[in-house]
């Protein structure tokens, strides 16, 4: 399985929807709303966060996931002196569980630790990815209210 990463382009705006609406799946199956109602909601909600994004995050890098050359999700990232901020990883669900982003978050990883900058990433306290990030040794650190935590990895730097 190759895993690899490109720029978001505008043509991809359509997939990176669909990629946001496979994360909303199980939370929508328990509302009683009609298909076109979901759909709606689904892209109310997308454009939101991407405005969201682009305020917040506006040097961040936009990337698409790709496995074997296929999109399968997308990884946004923002580089600051200190930090090195996951802003959003999501896979399709059938890329799923397959280490794809065990593989794009050593990667972050290690780009912290040549540069001695942390990693932080929210996350929904009950995401079944929490599992995931502390495999990988990240901790929670902060209460972001409600639903979310604020997780941080830190490099081992030893001095020379």
């Amino acid at each position: 399985m190759k895993i690899s990463r490109r720029p978001v382009r505008p043509d991809d705006e359509s997939f990176l929807c669909d990629v946001y609406a496979s994360t909303r799946t199980d939370e929508l199956a328990l509302v009683d709303w009609s298909d076109e109602q979901k759909v709606g909601f689904v892209r109310q909600q997308f454009d939101a966060q991407t405005r969201h994004y682009r305020e917040h995050y506006p040097d961040a890098t936009l990337d698409v996931i790709l496995v074997d050359g296929e999109p399968a999700g997308r990884l946004y990232v923002d580089r600051w002196p200190a930090e090195i901020r996951v802003v959003d990883i999501a896979l399709l669900p059938r890329y799923r569980g397959r280490g794809v982003a065990s593989v794009l978050l050593r990667e972050v990883q290690e780009e912290a630790a040549a540069s001695a900058r942390t990693v932080t990433i929210h996350v929904e306290r009950f995401n079944r990815a929490q599992r995931l990030y502390a495999r990988l040794g990240f901790v929670p650190v902060d209460d972001a209210g409600p639903v979310y935590q604020l997780l941080r990895w830190t490099p081992d730097i030893t001095p020379t």
